[in-house]
């Protein structure tokens, strides 16, 4: 398991990454990408423990906050959209 301090690069990292401007820590793109980490993260948890039912549920949760998330980008800014979505597919 990783400590707290390899998390919190790796999360600045993730944020350094989909930031619009330097003082962008919360925009929909900056959750966006925390998200796809975070699912990912979970993912590979999943499939060491196929019966832990809680952390399916977070996983799933976590997969529909973003689905929004990007519906929302696809709407309110269509080029951030596709931006994110070349970066996610990485």
């Amino acid at each position: 398991m990783p400590s707290k301090t390899a998390k919190k690069t790796k999360k600045k990292q993730v944020i350094k990454d989909f930031r619009k401007s330097d003082k962008d820590s919360g925009s929909a793109e900056v959750q966006v990408g925390l998200l796809t980490r975070e699912i990912k993260d979970l993912s590979e948890h999943l499939r060491k423990h196929i019966h832990d039912f809680s952390s399916r549920r977070g996983l799933l949760k976590k997969v529909s906050k973003r689905r929004k998330l990007l519906k929302y980008l696809q709407i309110h800014d269509p080029e951030s959209y596709e931006k994110i979505i070349k970066k996610i597919k990485k």
